[in-house]
């Protein structure tokens, strides 16, 4: 087993921050995994919540230039946060799921134009949320199944929005991992070859527009 040394951030605020993100992920997912890439004093945190399809990525400052490329498990890590302290105690690494391999990649991202404001986006994700209820309230008695659910669901947040090409749950992730600002803070939309990366000053969600199977190594 390799003991490695606490990640110490910049701040202590930035530490309560990674533990409201592993919160909200561990809330989908009791097993969810993460994977960490510091370099440079900088860390990342990279996190698939289920159903989404989406990769969230959290990023924090750190004390000292700290080289750094494992794979946790997200609970684990978010016991051993010290939020007072401003460190968190790095657990054991576990084997990696298939999305662990396939990250977004460092460069090369170009702005995307025709992205709405914060209040454009969540007015799109209520609208979605409300159309998914009004269609299954509708559902007859006999087709009230969990197929039939997903496969609304499936249709409404594979839409995109406006002309980005961003689905809308990428969005709805985003609100809910607590990314999305209040008021008018400054979102922004990148693409780099197959991937759109949403960013916004508490995180960034990440998904290729062409995916790959996971569990197939990429070439």
């Amino acid at each position: 087993m390799t003991v490695l040394a606490p990640l110490h951030f910049a701040d202590a605020r930035e530490a309560a921050a990674l533990a409201a993100f592993l919160t909200r992920l561990v809330h989908y997912d009791r097993a969810a995994a993460v994977r960490l890439q510091a370099g440079g004093g900088a860390l990342a945190v990279f996190g698939r919540p289920p159903s989404f399809e989406v990769l969230a990525i959290r990023t924090a400052r750190l004390v000292d230039a700290v080289d750094l490329d494992v794979t946790v498990s997200a609970g684990e890590l978010l016991d051993g946060i010290e939020e007072s302290a401003g460190k968190a105690v790095v657990p054991d690494s576990v084997t990696g799921p298939p999305w662990a391999g396939v990250l977004p990649p460092r460069g090369g991202w170009e702005p995307v134009p025709g992205l709405p404001d914060v209040a454009g986006m969540r007015g799109a994700v209520a609208a979605a949320v409300g159309e998914f209820r009004a269609r299954d309230e509708e559902l007859p008695e006999e087709r009230r199944t969990r197929n039939e659910r997903d496969a609304i669901g499936r249709e409404i947040w594979s839409r995109t929005l406006g002309t980005t090409g961003l689905p809308l749950r990428a969005v709805h992730a985003a609100q809910s991992l607590g990314f999305l600002p209040p008021g008018e803070a400054p979102v922004a939309l990148f693409a780099s070859g197959p991937w759109l990366r949403l960013r916004t000053p508490y995180g960034s969600i990440a998904l290729r527009t062409v995916p790959i199977a996971l569990g197939v190594a990429p070439r």
